[in-house]
C-alpha cells in the first residue's frame, strides 16, 4: 500500500509539473522575463513557507537550529538548480511542451539518479547507495542499464526534433511553437537537464532538516517541505538576478504596470503557474517519504512529467503536419524513456 501511495503522489506531482507552463500561455503583452519571475516569486518565495506552515508549523525553529554547513550546501545546490530551472523555461519556449520536456527531463532523470551515488562513493553515508554498489551488484547494473536506455530515449527524441525541423516550413512550426528553434532549444535543454538534477542533490544535502522535522513529531509525509524553503532560496536568487538583468537590457520593467495589457489576468495566470510548479515538489516529497529518495523516486517523478507534457503537446498539436515516420520516432523516444523508468524501478525492487 505504501508503494501504491508513493506512485500516486509522484503522479500528482508529475502532472502538476508537466502542466505548470500552460497558464503562462494565457499571459498577454508581457515579455518572458516578466511572467517568469512573477511566477517564480510564488514558486520559490511565497508558496513554500505557506505549505510548510500548514504541514510543519515548527519549520522556522528547525531551520534556525540547522548547521550553517547544511544550510550553505542546500542553498548552493538551489543556486545551481536555479540555472536549470531558468533554462528549462527557455527549453520549452524553443522546443515546445513535448520535445522540450522530453529532452530536459530525460537528462535530469539520468543525472539526478546517478550523481548522488557518485557523491556517496567518495563520502559514504549509512543507507545511501554508492556508485560502487551500482556497478558491483546485479540490481545496480540493472539500474545502470535503465539510465542508458533513458539516454537512448533522449537521443531518439532529439532525432525526432531534427526530423520535424526539416519537414515543416517555418509558418507551420510557428503555429505550434511560436519561437521554435531546434539548435538553440537542444543546447539549452541539455544544459537545463543536467543542472536541474541539482534539485535532487539539494534534497540530499538538506536531509538533516527533514530528519529534525520527523524527530520533532511532525508527519513524515511532509518532512521535505522544510528543505524546500531553503533550497528554493537558491533557485530564487539565480532566477531573480537573471530576470532583472533581462528587464534592464530589454527595457521591459514597464510591463509590470503597463495598463495596455490585461494586468490582473497576467498576474493571476503567472501566480497560478508558479503555484502549480511548486505543487510538483510538494507531492514529490510525499511520494519520496513512501518510496525513499533513491533513483526510483526521482526517475518515476520525471517519467510522469514527461507523460503529462507530451499529453499537452498532443493537445496543442505540436506534431501536427509531420510525417508518420517522425511521429513514430518521437513515440519510440518517449517510450524508451518510460521503459527506462520500469527498468530502474525493477532494479531498485531487487535491492
Amino acid at each position: 500500500m505504501q508503494i501504491i501511495l508513493g506512485v500516486i503522489f509522484h503522479y500528482i506531482g508529475g502532472f502538476a509539473s508537466g502542466s505548470f507552463y500552460m497558464p503562462f500561455k494565457k499571459v498577454r503583452g508581457w515579455h518572458w522575463e516578466n511572467y517568469w519571475i512573477i511566477g517564480g516569486l510564488f514558486s520559490w518565495l511565497i508558496v513554500p513557507p505557506l505549505a510548510a506552515w500548514l504541514t510543519v508549523p515548527g519549520f522556522a525553529e528547525i531551520i534556525r537550529h540547522t548547521s550553517s554547513a547544511t544550510i550553505g550546501y542546500t542553498i548552493l545546490f538551489g543556486v545551481l538548480w536555479g540555472f536549470g530551472g531558468l533554462t528549462y523555461g527557455l527549453g520549452v519556449r524553443y522546443l515546445g511542451m513535448s520535445l522540450g520536456n522530453s529532452v530536459v527531463l530525460g537528462f535530469c532523470s539520468a543525472f539526478g539518479a546517478l550523481v548522488p551515488s557518485i557523491y556517496y562513493n567518495f563520502y559514504p553515508a549509512a543507507g545511501k547507495t554508492t556508485f560502487h554498489d551500482l556497478v558491483s551488484t546485479s540490481w545496480g547494473r540493472i539500474v545502470l542499464i535503465g539510465v542508458i536506455v533513458c539516454l537512448a530515449g533522449i537521443y531518439i527524441c532529439g532525432r525526432a526534433g531534427m526530423m520535424k525541423e526539416k519537414e515543416l516550413p517555418d509558418t507551420e512550426k510557428k503555429k505550434s511553437v511560436a519561437e521554435f528553434n531546434l539548435t538553440k532549444g537542444l543546447v539549452v535543454a541539455i544544459f537545463s537537464g543536467i543542472m536541474s538534477a541539482c534539485f535532487n542533490f539539494g534534497i540530499e544535502a538538506g536531509k538533516p532538516m527533514a530528519e529534525a522535522a520527523v524527530s520533532a513529531g511532525f508527519n513524515p509525509l511532509y518532512q521535505n517541505n522544510v528543505i524546500y524553503i531553503v533550497l528554493l532560496w537558491g533557485g530564487l536568487a539565480t532566477n531573480f538576478i537573471w530576470c532583472m538583468m533581462l528587464n534592464a537590457r530589454n527595457k521591459t520593467f514597464g510591463d509590470y504596470t503597463d495598463k495596455k495589457t490585461p494586468l490582473s489576468k497576467n498576474y493571476l495566470f503567472s501566480a497560478l503557474a508558479g503555484t502549480t510548479w511548486f505543487l510538483q515538489f510538494f507531492f514529490y516529497g510525499m511520494g519520496e517519504s513512501k518510496l525513499g529518495n533513491g533513483a526510483s523516486s526521482w526517475i518515476l517523478h520525471m517519467a510522469f512529467i514527461i507523460l503529462t507534457a507530451n499529453m499537452w503537446g498532443i493537445i496543442l498539436k505540436e506534431w501536427k503536419g509531420v510525417s508518420r515516420k517522425t511521429k513514430t520516432t518521437i513515440t519510440i523516444g518517449i517510450a524508451a524513456i518510460l521503459v527506462s523508468v520500469l527498468i530502474v524501478g525493477y532494479g531498485n525492487a531487487l535491492k
